[in-house]
């Protein structure tokens, strides 16, 4: 019963975290305008991973695609890649272990296969959220790299004292969403791998047994037939045969010279 809780929340959890790496690649404001000391207040402007937009204080919004691939910065054509893997590992992971859950089952499929797929898909899962919360940092760092320096570059000329209007990009909405979400599936896929150890089927190690024939424990010794009890000092005797395999029975239908002496 734990074993099911716990690869369902675990299931479930991932779901939601998939759900927000995939809307928060989806988003716009991934950086939005800085509005602090910003005069211009008539026109905001926000940024995501495949267009920018402009939102004008009537509340008519623009946006417009990058229709460029090379002439992108390598920093922001990372965080793409690292989105789309973690979208496409995410989405094959919640693939799979929709057919490892325990409460399905599907013909014959062994608890061992369904263990198999069921660390698969822990597995992408936490590759998956790696990969979201790696593309969410790089994108942070490259805003506040430009933050400063755009900040720097506001006040020029004398002594520092004139103020160019310059627009400065900070945190956008779309960031929260991936962190949490990436987040959300790494915690999903740790429990998925958890969930693992308790769908293996345990091993059974069976005992060799010998198997002794059923009967007395006779004794031939050339110097006459003696049967033994099992007690005494010739318990510990096995059977000594003369000559050959022989029975007991024809042991004594057919006694031997020694017998007679």
């Amino acid at each position: 019963m734990a074993v099911t809780a716990c690869q369902g929340l675990g299931f479930i959890v991932s779901l939601l975290g998939i759900a927000g790496i995939i809307a928060a690649t989806c988003m716009d404001q991934w950086s939005t305008q800085d509005l602090y000391n910003n005069p211009v207040t008539a026109v905001f402007n926000y940024q995501g991973l495949w267009r920018s937009c402009v939102r004008e204080s009537s509340g008519f919004t623009e946006c417009r695609g990058y229709f460029t691939l090379l002439g992108l910065p390598a920093m922001l054509q990372a965080v793409r890649a690292l989105m789309i893997v973690g979208v496409v590992l995410g989405a094959i992971g919640l693939l799979v272990s929709i057919f490892a859950l325990k409460c399905i089952r599907i013909g014959s499929m062994e608890d061992s296969a369904k263990a198999n797929m069921t660390l698969t898909s822990g597995v992408m899962f936490i590759i998956s959220g790696l990969c979201a919360i790696a593309g969410v940092s790089v994108f942070a760092n490259m805003l506040v790299t430009n933050f400063w320096m755009s900040t720097a570059n506001m006040y020029t000329g004398l002594g520092g004292m004139v103020q160019t209007v310059q627009t400065r990009y900070t945190f956008g909405s779309a960031l929260f969403v991936g962190w949490v979400a990436g987040g959300l599936t790494l915690i999903g896929g740790v429990m998925m791998c958890i969930a693992c150890r308790g769908l293996v089927p345990e091993e059974t190690t069976y005992k060799a047994v010998s198997y002794h024939a059923s009967g007395h424990n006779v004794g031939y010794k050339p110097g006459g037939f003696k049967a033994s009890t099992g007690f005494g000092p010739n318990s510990k005797n096995k059977k000594i045969y003369d000559g050959g395999a022989r029975t007991e029975d024809e042991v004594q239908s057919h006694p031997s010279k020694y017998d007679y002496v």
